[in-house]
């Protein structure tokens, strides 16, 4: 059973950046894709990024490509999305979400274990 706690949301100014965190417990982390999801008010969750195991395959959606950056640190059971160059319509609630699997996925539902979500507002 894993547990995922994120952190780091916040407000900022359109063009600013702000570094979301997430810190699992539970599991060997480096056996989940770690994946980044957001929900704006009224929208459905939708899919931000995807890290492998080991850090080394990475996807992103269209959306954030180029300005968004995801990672993790396998020491210390923790991924992260840097968010730069951000804009009002990336105001939403961020999750992070673990998959076991050894295929990732842009699909929520084919993630098995999430986090409490954190908040980013944009402001213009």
């Amino acid at each position: 059973q894993v547990q995922l706690v994120e952190s780091g949301g916040g407000l900022v100014q359109a063009g600013g950046s702000l570094r979301l965190s997430c810190a699992a417990s539970g599991g060997t982390f480096s056996n989940y894709w770690m994946g980044w999801f957001r929900r704006a008010p009224g929208q459905e969750r939708e899919f931000v990024a995807t890290i492998a195991g080991n850090g080394g395959i990475r996807y992103y959606s269209d959306s954030v490509k180029g300005r968004f950056t995801v990672t993790r640190d396998n020491v210390k059971n923790t991924a992260f999305l840097q968010m730069n160059s951000l804009k009002p319509e990336d105001t939403a609630v961020y999750y992070c979400a673990a998959r076991q699997n050894w295929m990732t996925s842009r699909l929520p539902r084919e993630y098995g274990y999430w986090g409490q979500g954190t908040q980013v507002t944009v402001s213009s």
